[in-house]
């Protein structure tokens, strides 16, 4: 491993990005060096953008559109979940939309996550390495109760096929794409989208956005806003400033002699 590879591993860790994210920024990096022939410390400014310490950034010509992801409503949901025929893979999706948690968290879970006395969820090193509590709907409590009767998870919550490890998310993902055919939701469907209908439908019950921010474990405020565009039935509730106007004197036209 080259020095600068080993300075960039080591600023990413500073900063505390994931396993994940560090493995695609290296992938990147690696992936442009080829194109281009060369070291990034022997590229040109137009190619590579050395930082202080010899840090690599990659240059990006312009900021994407943001765009507004297209939000299940609960019935779309209801009928998403209800197309799930393997038990393992309907708790898991379960999971991600009554505790708003991203797939790679809940394939991760472990028996002792799940707290039914204070009915919580611990979600450990999430994204960021950051612990969380979300809530533990009762409902979901029943269904999962039910699944461990029938599994016995030990280690892991949701066993993979490799003896010590997780399901892994892809083969949820796959499942999400299978139920998803099934159920007749003419949306795309995702384990994120999940997520989604998660945040907007809690903010449409009037949940407030930094509690919302909490449960999804953003950094920032600003990640969670945007739901805010997207909470349509909150948005169009909301009263306008002219309702709130004392009443106002009809306007008379004047009347010009004939």
């Amino acid at each position: 491993m080259t020095p600068l590879r080993l300075r960039m591993i080591e600023d990413m860790r500073i900063r505390n990005l994931s396993q994940r994210t560090q493995t695609t920024y290296v992938e990147q990096v690696a992936r442009f060096a080829r194109h281009f022939g060369k070291s990034p410390e022997q590229a040109s400014g137009g190619q590579f953008d050395l930082g202080h310490g010899g840090r690599v950034a990659l240059l990006v010509a312009g900021r994407r559109p943001q765009k507004l992801p297209n939000v299940l409503s609960p019935e779309e949901v209801a009928a998403f979940l209800d197309a799930v025929e393997n038990q393992q893979y309907r708790v898991i999706l379960t999971v991600c939309y009554a505790a708003g948690l991203r797939v790679s968290e809940a394939v991760r879970l472990k028996p002792a996550a799940i707290d039914s006395r204070r009915m919580v969820i611990r979600v450990e090193a999430g994204k960021g390495r950051k612990d969380r509590y979300v809530m533990l709907s009762p409902r979901l409590l029943g269904i999962l109760r039910d699944y461990w009767e029938t599994a016995h998870p030990r280690e892991w919550l949701f066993p993979g096929e490799r003896p010590g490890e997780p399901i892994t998310r892809f083969s949820v993902e796959r499942a999400c794409r299978q139920a998803r055919e099934r159920s007749g939701v003419t949306r795309a469907v995702t384990p994120h989208s999940l997520r989604h209908a998660f945040a907007v439908h809690l903010l449409e019950a009037g949940a407030d956005l930094r509690t919302i921010q909490l449960l999804l474990g953003h950094r920032s405020l600003t990640t969670t806003s945007k739901y805010l565009q997207i909470a349509t039935s909150k948005v169009c509730a909301t009263a306008s400033p002219l309702d709130s106007l004392p009443a106002m004197t009809p306007t008379v036209p004047d009347l010009v002699p004939a």
